[in-house]
């Protein structure tokens, strides 16, 4: 796991040569528009609820002793929640809203790493744009809900002092984690049926950690981390899935879908 990590980040260092070489940034036009408007719209209503949040998680404290503290932890923890919730959000939107437009780059980036003509990379599985759309939509509401199951309960534990450390750690793997599969199954819906692409997820958990990562530290770049989020992550993601496919030793096994 931990060197399918070091792979999936490493991928990244070839991005910005393989869009350029492949002419691919007319293709990434539409989801940076998508990215930049869901970022817009979900950064105003973080920023118009979180004291609002922090307020009324305030009030279940009655006693006056204690309460200056127990409003500043409040007001921490609303905004926390706001900012995490926002970012689970817009990652799956702007993922399952771009996957039409993602899944001709990594056609391209396949075609090119294998050396065949993009023909043949067609003979895989043959998807429309709704099909792709509604393919990109139904793994994100189904990685929506996995992740809003663990991290919900992690939010609460955020209260306890101390373990909100750990829990700000665990809450960035989580997300990192979904967006590196999010953005796998752009390569992935070509090859594999949908409960299949859960399977090879699941067996290559570091390969979606460690693309996910960055994911989420180009996320955190004032504006351009919005705008380059996409193109950088995608091409890595495709480069390493890829490979992982092509690998001689490579067997789907029947396991249960995480």
């Amino acid at each position: 796991m931990i060197k399918n990590i070091f792979n999936s980040i490493q991928a990244y260092t070839q991005s910005f040569g393989l869009i350029s070489k492949l002419k691919l940034w007319k293709y990434f036009f539409i989801p940076i528009i998508i990215s930049i408007f869901t970022a817009l719209i979900i950064g105003f209503l973080a920023y118009s609820l979180s004291d609002n949040i922090g307020y009324y998680i305030a009030k279940i404290w009655r006693w006056e002793w204690g309460k200056q503290t127990f409003t500043t932890i409040s007001s921490f923890i609303g905004g926390l929640s706001i900012a995490v919730l926002g970012l689970i959000l817009y990652k799956h939107i702007i993922m399952a809203l771009s996957a039409p437009f993602m899944s001709p780059v990594s056609e391209k980036i396949e075609a090119h790493l294998l050396g065949v003509p993009l023909s043949e990379i067609h003979h895989h599985r043959e998807t429309t744009f709704s099909n792709q759309l509604w393919r990109g939509v139904r793994i994100n509401v189904r990685n929506l809900g996995k992740e809003l199951v663990f991290t919900i309960p992690i939010l609460l534990l955020s209260f306890i002092p101390v373990i909100n450390i750990f829990t700000a750690v665990l809450l960035f793997l989580i997300q990192a984690y979904y967006a590196g599969f999010g953005n796998m199954d752009y390569t992935l819906e070509r090859h594999f049926k949908y409960k299949e692409s859960l399977i090879f997820v699941k067996q290559n958990k570091g390969l979606a950690l460690g693309n996910g990562i960055v994911f989420m530290l180009f996320l955190m770049i004032p504006v351009i981390g919005v705008v380059l989020v996409l193109p950088f992550s995608v091409t890595a993601a495709s480069i390493g899935t890829v490979a992982r496919i092509n690998e001689n030793n490579f067997i789907l096994n029947n396991k249960t879908p995480f």
